[in-house]
């Protein structure tokens, strides 16, 4: 049974490639001369890497499997912390703005994963490595429809799993807002709406107090108005390391919070 469901996802990732590659090859084609240089390639081998990658992997399992196995478990008095996301969280660090350097927190950020795939990597990515906090940085590519239509209350229901099963284990949750977008280099605003962020982390904010976790406010910190602050970004949708260095402090602020629910339950 396994092996025709393993030949079967086989032969629909060598259908959709054959249908997807020429049309992807005719779309550089049609691109203008300016545009149709190593930028857009790179692009659009970085979104066939992904489709490749979720019909292969769709949770991310392997992405961190290996480096998951290589850690042992934290020392008394060590506060681990987990920060789960998507590329937002992914490529902090890989720039001139280090990701927490000399402190025992942990990257496992995929780019453009959804909460639902965030939900099957969560006892894996975060439970198993025994952390004090969780910050759960996710939604935007729910929104952007990564792995399929997403609702506010899909994308919220799976924020509350996510919650519930970290609660369960004595593991405290920060729950980071969806950052900003901006039409600054592409259009980003007609697949991640700036009103249904506003909405998203409103609720995210509303859980945050009823659920006894630590709300994580990186929006303010990042936006002009209801877009992304265009000098705090590479692509309207990525912090640059000016983003980052915004987002750092706060997310220490919110960590120290969520240790001190920690100490008060003890």
């Amino acid at each position: 049974m396994r092996k025709l469901l393993s030949e079967r996802i086989c032969r629909i990732c060598v259908n959709w490639l054959c249908i997807s590659l020429p049309l992807w090859l005719l779309s550089l084609s049609l691109f203008p001369a300016q545009t149709a240089g190593a930028k857009a390639i790179a692009e659009l081998e970085r979104e066939l890497a992904a489709h490749i990658r979720l019909l292969s992997d769709w949770g991310g399992l392997t992405r961190y499997g290996s480096e998951n196995a290589e850690l042992k478990v934290p020392a008394p008095g060590v506060n681990r912390v987990v920060f789960l996301g998507d590329e937002i969280t992914e490529m902090w660090g890989r720039g001139k703005a280090k990701f927490f350097s000399g402190k025992p927190y942990l990257n496992r950020g995929i780019s453009h994963q959804t909460t639902p795939q965030m939900l099957v990597r969560f006892r894996q990515d975060v439970i198993s490595l025994k952390p004090k906090v969780v910050v759960i940085q996710a939604g935007s590519s729910d929104l952007a429809g990564y792995a399929g239509p997403a609702t506010e209350g899909t994308i919220s229901e799976n924020f509350m799993s996510m919650t519930e099963l970290a609660k369960a284990n004595s593991i405290q949750v920060v729950l980071a807002s969806l950052t900003p977008v901006c039409d600054c280099f592409k259009n980003l605003t007609e697949r991640r709406p700036p009103g249904k962020i506003i909405g998203l982390n409103g609720w995210l904010k509303g859980y945050a107090a009823r659920s006894g976790s630590i709300y994580l406010d990186y929006y303010a910190a990042l936006a002009d108005g209801r877009a992304m602050n265009k000098d705090l970004t590479t692509d309207g949708l990525i912090p640059n390391d000016a983003g980052y260095a915004r987002m750092a402090p706060l997310a220490e602020h919110a960590i120290t919070q969520a240790l001190g629910k920690t100490q008060s339950q003890k």
